[in-house]
């Protein structure tokens, strides 16, 4: 089963009510499975245009166990927090497996 991602990117307009959603939405990201791959203030655009100006990647289990953990009633808390102090973008992505490689013939 491949693994859910959470991306979020934030333009910023009240650092102390992001320090207070940080503190609030921690413990549903522990309960929920959640692994913190990204927290970065100066994401590097390569091409085009991007959104805010911190990007969060959240890594979890599955699809569902990110829609687990957004719609959960502990992260139902904190979501306000973060809608009062940042313009956010956020998304649910599959994750990608690579297809198995096919067997090599033995060199002859």
């Amino acid at each position: 089963m491949p693994k859910g991602y959470v991306i979020l990117t934030e333009a910023v307009s009240d650092q102390a009510g992001i320090d207070a959603y940080a503190r609030a939405a921690g413990p549903s990201m522990v309960s929920g499975g959640a692994s913190v791959l990204a927290a970065d203030g100066q994401p590097q655009v390569l091409e085009g245009s991007w959104h805010g100006d911190r990007t969060v990647v959240l890594e979890f289990a599955s699809v569902e166990a990110a829609h687990a953990w957004y719609e959960s009633p502990e992260y139902e808390k904190a979501k306000p927090l973060r809608q009062a102090a940042a313009e956010t973008n956020a998304v649910i992505v599959t994750g990608f497996e690579m297809p198995p490689r096919p067997a090599r013939a033995p060199a002859s």
